[in-house]
């Protein structure tokens, strides 16, 4: 038996006041669960969201709630100056206070609602997040972490039908994120999470994702959707190879007609040449032939055009996700060579050694990139660093802006490296100011991939922010192919663990470095 539906999109369509397009004709719903909500970094989740919440109006179709929706934005503290404001209780607040003043006004006991008792529970939910219970504190003194872990909590303190999650785990720290998948693993009533973080999608019951336009809705987690996923990728390449091979034998079946075809003309013009045969009777046997012959090409064209489309769509079914495959330019890096050392307060500095693949974790404000750049000006080896805040010239191509950091290497062999790394064709030639996000984030690390000479030693600080899923796979398969040293830090412990480390440092608030794998 299914489970009944809490939001309905019938040909949900958004267009932007400048006439881009964001979503078209969209169908589908969202189950009374948890739902984790995926798809490409622009493919309009986040809009999506916002149309569910009516914070944006549709231009055609419709969205239909079963409920009251509340909606968490990417920016939880816009707006919000107190605990009370991140928690969304200060209206209710202040009709307490109203009231406690003796105010009889209709409109206030309406404002209160069923909140007699909000403070009490909103002191419960913060305890419960070893957070102090002043709901007066000031925003400010909030770490990233607290603000977001405390607006979720008022999320659930307000009790919506529908609770809609814009990736609350940005920016947050191992422990915060920690936290989270306990609140949303205990989470009742329908709730949508648009998120790239495998970790907090294998916690929910259902997955869907938004691609191409249309909402692909799945009644398991995202890791169970994947293997789904594959399942019928490799069924479509089966499905392809033998639409191929039909398409191949059609193609020679009618290569064969036309064979026929030309020996039965030819055969026509000698008869007419030789007069074997009556001018009437040659007649009659040409229009006969022509007939069979236009028969035999409309009957092998349309085989032909019926293989076609049938491998086009096949085609169009086993297109799957880009995958980086790559032959990067090898430092060749001894393996007993002393790289890069990182300093710790207790003075047990890690030495990264070789090839070594070194993951960085602590707590958000630890020091972690101040570690980072105080480490690399002293690395024995070639060092290669991709910050957070990634700064490319907005006015070069491409092209340019890769070839600045191998200037030797020529911009055929540069092109086809690149093609590899998932830039190609007209992406090439494009300027930078035109890229989006994800597709800057790749120009800014096939500069360091490709550079001539190799960097030893790439170091990368929170490399998956604001990755799509796709994204965040082809950077794994990239540092897979890289053979120098890895030193990453992150607060995705999925995305740590595909990398493959050889250790895993912890930087705590004394600066003490500790291994923790």
């Amino acid at each position: 038996m299914s489970t009944p539906s809490s939001v309905v999109l019938d040909g949900l369509s958004f267009t932007w006041p400048d006439g881009t397009p964001a979503l078209a004709n969209v169908v589908g719903s969202f189950s009374r669960t948890r739902t984790g909500l995926v798809g490409a970094n622009g493919a309009g989740k986040s809009t999506l969201l916002k149309l569910i919440a009516g914070e944006l109006r549709p231009t055609g179709g419709a969205v239909v709630t079963s409920g009251t929706v509340d909606y968490l934005r990417q920016d939880v503290t816009r707006g919000a100056h107190t605990v009370a404001d991140l928690l969304g209780i200060t209206p209710i607040r202040d009709a307490l206070r109203a009231v406690e003043g003796g105010s009889t006004d209709p409109d206030v006991f309406d404002a209160v609602g069923d909140g007699w008792d909000i403070e009490e529970r909103a002191a419960v939910e913060l305890a419960t997040l070893g957070f102090p219970t002043d709901l007066d504190r000031s925003v400010s003194t909030l770490s990233g972490g607290e603000a977001m872990l405390t607006a979720i909590a008022g999320i659930q303190l307000r009790g919506a039908d529908i609770a809609l999650l814009d990736e609350p785990t940005n920016n947050l720290d191992i422990d915060a994120r920690q936290r989270l998948y306990g609140m949303i693993g205990s989470w009742r009533g329908t709730l949508i999470v648009v998120s790239h973080d495998l970790e907090l999608l294998d916690l929910l019951d259902e997955t869907a994702e938004l691609r191409d336009g249309n909402l692909i809705s799945f009644g398991g987690s995202y890791t169970e959707y994947r293997e789904w996923v594959q399942t019928q990728h490799d069924a479509a390449v089966q499905a392809l190879r033998s639409a191929e091979q039909v398409l191949k034998r059609e193609k020679r079946e009618r290569a064969k007609a036309e064979e026929r075809i030309a020996h039965s003309e030819r055969q026509g013009r000698k008869d007419q040449e030789n007069r074997k045969f009556v001018p009437a009777v040659i007649n009659d046997r040409r229009n006969s032939a022509e007939k069979a012959q236009g028969s035999r090409r409309s009957d092998a064209d349309a085989k032909v055009k019926a293989a076609t489309a049938a491998v086009e769509a096949a085609e169009q079914r086993a297109r799957g996700d880009a995958t980086v495959r790559v032959d990067l330019p090898d430092p060749k890096l001894p393996r007993g060579k002393r790289v890069a050392e990182l300093p710790s307060e207790n003075g047990r500095n890690y030495v990264i050694q070789g090839p070594e693949r070194v993951g960085l974790i602590g707590p958000n404000g630890v020091g972690k990139t101040t570690l980072l750049e105080a480490m690399l000006p002293h690395a024995s080896a070639r060092a290669a660093y991709l910050p957070q805040r990634i700064v490319l010239d907005d006015g070069a191509t491409v092209l340019d802006a890769v070839r600045r950091f191998a200037p030797d290497v020529p911009p055929a062999h540069l092109r086809n490296r690149l093609a590899r790394l998932l830039i190609r064709g007209a992406m090439v030639d494009r300027q930078v100011a035109s890229l989006s996000g994800g597709e800057r984030f790749r120009v800014a690390l096939s500069r360091l991939l490709l550079a001539d000479p190799p960097p030893e030693l790439l170091v990368l600080d929170e490399p998956t922010n604001d990755l799509d899923i796709t994204s965040v796979n082809q950077l794994v398969a990239a540092l897979a192919a890289y053979r120098g040293a890895v030193l990453v830090v992150s607060h995705d412990w999925r995305f740590l663990e595909r990398l493959e480390l050889d250790v895993v440092l912890r930087l705590d608030e004394d600066g003490v470095l500790s291994a923790v794998r």
